[in-house]
């Protein structure tokens, strides 16, 4: 049985994880910010007694701690973890309002990556079974995007990040798999108010997903017709780039409290 950690659980892409990974018969530590969702998730998944779940902000690295030792305990050990929280809001630098966002955005999508990761290394080590941890970058930190300065410098650093992560546990046989999504049908994505090539349903997403971590593939892009995107968008040459995108269309920022 795969004992399975996942943040940002409640929805979305760490939902529909939840969901794969739980009709494969896994156990699963569920956190996310909302205990009624991730109540209501658990008891909508096969055998909902052998899971947990943790109502925690990632930005509370001493709660994601004890969640993480809690589940450590219950499980007897950890397989997978995937660290899926994240915020999406665009952001311009002009605005003086923006930087508490900029600085939150990369709060919850790199730092507490690095803190989901972290408590569960030792125990990894420690044992003889195959162990993964699980990066969620996207295809907006390939290059970045107008109005999207946060977004896309917090996914470009989950690549790097996971990419030296790596190098300093190969030889421990812990494996670090890197997922860069495209456009995933998720509450996230639902707001965009512009074209999304390649749209892929969530569930299609978490079965690609799974495959992928199982293989323990480094670095994948799903859907495979975002991988080709990607690497086209790498080889252009700034002017060129420049010019296609400079009057691409905002992602929405966040609406004033």
């Amino acid at each position: 049985m795969k004992r399975v950690f996942i943040t940002g659980a409640s929805s979305g892409i760490g939902l529909a994880l939840a969901a794969e990974y739980a009709a494969q018969g896994a156990m699963l530590g569920l956190l996310a910010r909302r205990r009624g969702a991730l109540e209501q998730l658990i008891a909508s998944l096969p055998n909902p007694q052998q899971h947990r779940a943790y109502a925690v902000d990632v930005t509370d690295h001493g709660a994601l701690r004890q969640a993480a030792s809690d589940f450590i305990g219950h499980a007897g050990g950890i397989d997978i973890v995937i660290a899926n929280a994240g915020l999406s809001y665009g952001t311009l630098t002009e605005r003086p309002e923006d930087l508490a966002l900029f600085e939150t955005i990369l709060a919850t999508n790199l730092t507490a990556a690095s803190a989901t990761f972290a408590p569960f290394i030792a125990t990894m080590k420690a044992q003889t079974t195959p162990s993964r941890l699980v990066g969620i970058g996207s295809v907006a930190g390939i290059r970045g995007l107008p109005g999207a300065a946060a977004y896309c410098a917090s996914k470009a650093a989950i690549i790097s990040y996971c990419e030296s992560l790596r190098l300093e546990l190969k030889a421990y046989g812990i494996k670090v798999v890197t997922l860069v999504p495209g456009y995933i049908d998720t509450p996230m994505t639902q707001t965009n108010a512009y074209p999304m090539p390649f749209l892929m349903p969530a569930n299609k997403f978490a079965a690609a997903a799974v495959h992928a971590i199982g293989n323990g593939v480094s670095y994948n892009v799903i859907p495979w017709q975002m991988g080709v995107v990607a690497k086209l968008l790498r080889l252009l040459p700034n002017v060129i780039y420049d010019f296609a995108f400079a009057k691409a269309p905002h992602k929405a920022r966040r609406p004033a409290p």
